[in-house]
């Protein structure tokens, strides 16, 4: 809900602001804020104690990972998304040179803030959730895919690129019910987030960020 309400804020929050003031950097204050919340609840995120993933597991997430970037990149479809493409954050200043202060954080936010909160949210609480409101009780194999559909079309719903982020949903659910640990989605979403990052900043597809 933070994460969302600061996402919703952020226009009027730009418009708010003194003159000569960058916007962008709103970014770090949003990304701040998640880091505080998920650090102040950190006790009741059992799931992500200990941290560990087996190598198998590791590879599969890595795998998932780069394939849900492909994907992604190729899905850039106008019927795939949910309007039309933005500018998106575009970390150039006046000058037309890259701001890689911005870019670090932008990158920082997307592949180690954002897949902890969205894989808490998203596969450890909604995708049991639906199945069992007692989610802590359901073993994540136990979850069925009904509940992964469902949660599925949910997550890409919170994306612009909506089929892109219904494939990476199915994705992530898969390997979480099958790994039985959260730290597997949460790496296959690192990785995606990661490539990503670092292929719009190498090809300047602002768009997809």
């Amino acid at each position: 809900m933070l994460y969302i309400g600061f996402l919703a804020a952020t226009p009027s929050l730009r418009e708010a602001l003194p003159t000569g003031w960058d916007g962008r950097w709103l970014y770090a204050v949003h990304i701040a804020l998640v880091i505080l919340a998920l650090a102040w609840f950190a006790r009741a995120y059992e799931e992500l104690r200990p941290l560990a993933l087996g190598w198998r597991d590791a590879l599969e997430a890595l795998a998932v990972g780069v394939a849900v970037f492909v994907l992604w990149i190729n899905l850039d479809l106008s019927w795939a998304m949910q309007g039309e493409p933005g500018a998106g954050f575009d970390p150039r200043n006046a000058s037309g040179d890259i701001d890689w202060a911005l870019v670090a954080i932008r990158i920082f936010g997307a592949a180690a803030v954002v897949p902890i909160m969205e894989e808490l949210f998203w596969r450890s609480f909604m995708l049991r959730w639906i199945d069992k409101p007692d989610f802590r009780e359901l073993p994540p194999a136990s979850a069925s895919w009904r509940a992964l559909a469902i949660s599925s079309v949910l997550f890409a719903v919170e994306h612009f690129q909506w089929l892109a982020g219904l494939i990476a949903g199915l994705a992530y659910g898969a390997i979480y019910m099958r790994s039985q640990t959260l730290w597997s989605p949460i790496l296959a979403h690192a990785v995606t987030n990661l490539l990503l990052g670092t292929w719009v900043v190498a090809t300047g597809a602002w768009g997809f960020w």
